[in-house]
């Protein structure tokens, strides 16, 4: 069964409930509903309970390149799985083209009619060659788990985050066998040590190998899709976030007895259904606020920004009608007298007037829509080892 978040009158993180309860307390007065930045539902108390006790609950998080995903798990019950969409390839990309307009830019800035010692050149800039920045793309990644790991730690009392470490063999001098020289790199192991500081600040963080991952969840039988890591369902990423904060109740211990000593599974922990999030940013550009290409007339169209001229901005939740049917969806462009509405994929429904679209939710920087499908991919099962 399914648990609904709650937090304290003072907005302090209290153990989930279940949903009759929380339909309960609503109905008798004594908290109300409310929605977070991923669209997740949980209710805040009016009144002060007699103990604010918390039991421990431990978030998993499944970082990669493409896809990443984040995992909350308590010793009886799921609370909540997702699939993250990393933006590492739209980053990448607006970079690329953003060194290319800024290569374009300086160069028609040059006056070719003066020899080179009169052109207007700056001085070359040895100072800033070498920095301690991440790249943009890994940052994007990391900030967005982070964004997510922060929102839920609102209104959960996330007591141990459990982080997938990547190690990969990239130097032949580490004396391994197998090792290829570089070939196993990942783009994953750049960002980790910032990442991990940045967790810190939430919860005690501990670190596990895909090995280990992979052990846990062949030891609880749970389903894993090794291809096409991109399709939405939990047996994908989200899989291995529920198995990463289920070392919180359980791990491969050694032992010692009368009959031997070695090591075994130890613990108890029971995976069950839970919502299960899609999670992506908005493909809004910000920066680039008209077309590379100009028009006739020299004029570059207006291109990117979020605001319309509609009182909405891209990325809000509006309610579109049209021929007396309702269309739910974001905001991604407008005209002159329509709104663009686009669905969590980003896909366009349809363009709307806007006399007929109304505004829901203001734009977080993320759309989270919650998908059917965790019982339907994450058996409830309970997995003890003593």
């Amino acid at each position: 069964m399914q648990r609904v978040p709650v937090v304290s009158a003072k907005g302090k993180p209290l153990m989930p409930t279940k949903p009759s309860k929380a339909r309960k307390l609503v109905r008798d007065g004594k908290a109300f509903g409310k929605w977070n930045k991923l669209n997740q539902y949980y209710i805040q108390l009016t009144f002060t309970p007699s103990g604010e006790e918390t039991q421990s609950i431990s978030c998993g998080i499944d970082p990669g390149k493409h896809y990443g995903s984040v995992g909350i798990q308590s010793k009886k019950f799921t609370l909540f799985t997702s699939h993250i969409f990393l933006p590492f390839e739209t980053v990448k990309k607006r970079m690329e083209q953003r060194a290319l307009m800024r290569r374009n830019r300086r160069g028609r800035r040059i006056n070719r009619k003066l020899s080179f010692a009169q052109r207007t050149h700056r001085q070359c800039r040895f100072s800033n060659r070498k920095q301690s920045k991440l790249p943009p793309s890994i940052r994007a990644n990391c900030q967005l788990l982070l964004r997510v790991t922060t929102e839920l730690a609102k209104v959960y009392p996330i007591s141990l985050i459990v982080y997938e470490y990547c190690k990969a063999d990239v130097d032949l001098t580490n004396g391994s066998r197998n090792s290829r020289s570089g070939k196993g790199f990942s783009p994953v192991m750049v960002g980790q040590a910032w990442i991990l500081k940045q967790l810190s600040n939430i919860a005690p963080v501990t670190k596990k190998l895909g090995w280990q991952t992979s052990n846990l969840r062949k030891h609880f039988r749970l389903p894993k899709q090794k291809h096409s890591k991109g399709d939405v369902i939990p047996a994908t990423h989200a899989v291995d976030a529920v198995t990463l904060a289920s070392f919180a109740f359980a791990d491969y211990l050694p032992f010692e007895n009368s009959g031997g000593r070695g090591h075994c599974w130890q613990g108890q922990v029971t995976i069950t259904d839970a919502p299960f999030f899609v999670i992506r940013r908005p493909p809004v550009s910000k920066r680039q606020l008209h077309l590379m290409v100009f028009a006739k007339g020299g004029i570059r169209r207006k291109y990117g920004g979020t605001v319309t001229r509609h009182g909405i901005r891209k990325g809000d939740l509006v309610v579109a009608e049209r021929k007396g049917i309702e269309y739910l969806g974001w905001c991604s462009g407008d005209t002159k007298t329509q709104i663009s509405v686009s669905n969590s994929n980003w896909k366009r429904l349809g363009q709307f007037s806007k006399n007929k679209t109304r505004l829901l939710k203001r734009s977080t920087g993320l759309i989270c829509k919650q998908l059917l499908g965790g019982r339907r991919f994450l058996p409830t099962l309970i997995a003890t080892a003593i």
